[in-house]
């Protein structure tokens, strides 16, 4: 497995017994409609049902089928873009459920309910339950090229001979090119995108106004138990879109193998000055409380001053989610001021 990958599955906490020996990864929520899963994709998808289908993936595969797919079947972080476009996967892989049975944030809006769980945790991922589920396209990120993100190396050779999959690429890319791949591929399903126009204004608008912060210096980062990741922008679809609208986003000077990330000692967390702090919000990350025990980073500026704020890493790549993410952003750098 490719060292990016081993470094982003670590820090994701997706295999839990394997934290310590790997490392960081990256790429945050909104509102929205559930509905029965099958009903809603047959009907949502009935405007193309009728014609040919064909779709180039990031990995540069073109897929062609005599009609449009109906029975999809998504990575969470996928299900949750196609969901805000209005398709209704049928079954989802991926964190999707929390502990008390609740929606994990990385689904995004998808009703669990509504939908089949394959797996929950990485490399979890049912076989048996997808080829009874008979999908017609499967869907999932990508952080390293050709490599779908949660479909478990060792069944990945039957997974893909069950149904043709899509791999939309993240790494190296900005929030606004994600986005466009998951409309184009929604359109191509025959999705009626409604309420997408008006998502997409708040999204503009909401990214218009970063520029008005250009003078804050904020750091991005992940706490885990004894390490602080401090995280490389351009690696980042919605960090890149922060700094191309600028904010000024510090960038560390020496990152680690993969380049997602550096790592550093709670001892180091005041390598970097910053203005303003924007902690990773999901659940393999140490909550504020928690990173609060570290002295060293209790006694940083930003903290003290009460400018630590959220960063939803893993907003669905619509405009429904990024709207939401955004609007939360700006709201919370208002609040903030430039340290001494």
């Amino acid at each position: 497995m490719a060292a990016p990958v081993l470094a982003r599955r670590g820090f994701l906490g997706a295999a839990a017994g394997l934290a310590a020996a790997l490392t960081l990864a990256a790429c945050g929520s909104g509102s929205g409609t559930g509905g029965d899963a099958t009903t809603a994709a047959t009907s949502s998808q009935s405007a193309a049902a009728g014609t040919a289908w064909t779709f180039t993936d990031d990995r540069g595969k073109k897929l062609e089928q005599p009609k449009a797919p109906s029975r999809v079947v998504a990575q969470v972080g996928s299900a949750a873009a196609l969901w805000d476009f209005g398709v209704r996967p049928i079954g989802v892989f991926g964190p999707h459920k929390l502990k008390d049975g609740s929606r994990d944030p990385q689904v995004g809006n998808v009703d669990i309910t509504k939908v089949e769980g394959l797996g929950n945790v990485w490399d979890e991922f049912n076989v048996e339950k997808y080829i009874s589920l008979q999908p017609d396209l499967l869907v999932s990120n990508m952080y390293v090229k050709d490599t779908l993100w949660y479909v478990p190396e060792k069944s990945k050779a039957t997974i893909e001979q069950v149904a043709p999959t899509v791999g939309i690429m993240l790494t190296g890319k900005s929030a606004t090119d994600v986005i466009g791949r998951y409309e184009e591929l929604a359109r191509s399903l025959g999705a009626g995108l409604q309420g997408v126009p008006e998502a997409k204004a708040r999204f503009e608008a909401a990214t218009k106004e970063l520029a008005s912060f250009k003078d804050l210096r904020i750091l991005m980062m992940s706490g885990g138990p004894d390490t602080m990741w401090v995280v490389n922008p351009p690696e980042y679809p919605d960090i890149t879109h922060f700094t191309q609208n600028g904010l000024n986003v510090i960038k560390p000077s020496k990152v680690d193998e993969g380049g997602f990330f550096q790592s550093l000692s709670w001892e180091n967390a005041d390598t970097y000055e910053a203005d303003v702090i924007l902690y990773d919000t999901r659940t393999q990350s140490l909550t504020p409380e928690e990173m609060m025990k570290k002295p060293t980073f209790a006694k940083l500026p930003a903290v003290k001053a009460g400018q630590l704020y959220p960063w939803r890493a893993e907003a669905p790549f619509s405009y429904q989610g990024y709207a939401a993410s955004l609007e939360e952003l700006v709201a919370n750098l208002k609040k903030a001021s430039k340290l001494p």
